[in-house]
């Protein structure tokens, strides 16, 4: 029996099968939307969306201390807390601890 007659050879004579094989490499390595290309693209797409989530919860969170600060009472607080800022009648006196993760 030649080898012309063994099933493995009939399989990788097969035109359809060396199309098929060719397609298949030029789509995972050679294209340019190659399944390489489309896993870091994925993954961009899923950084830029959890970006998208943390700047939308920072929007809502800024939202809100402005609807606060639209009080007069408001906005000395948050200049007192924020800001260090004092009457010309007081003095602050800021008092650290030591392990104070409180930075300046």
């Amino acid at each position: 029996m030649s080898y012309k007659e063994k099933p493995w050879f009939r399989f990788l004579s097969n035109k359809y099968v060396w199309v098929l094989l060719f397609f298949g490499v030029w789509m995972l390595f050679l294209d340019n939307y190659s399944y390489f290309d489309h896993r870091i693209l994925n993954q961009e797409i899923d950084e830029l969306e959890t970006n998208k989530k943390y700047y939308q919860d920072e929007i809502k969170k800024d939202q809100q201390n402005i609807k606060l600060l639209k009080n007069p009472d408001q906005i000395e607080k948050y200049a007192r807390e924020k800001y260090y800022m004092k009457k010309d009648s007081e003095d602050i006196y800021i008092i650290e601890f030591e392990g104070d993760t409180v930075k300046k």
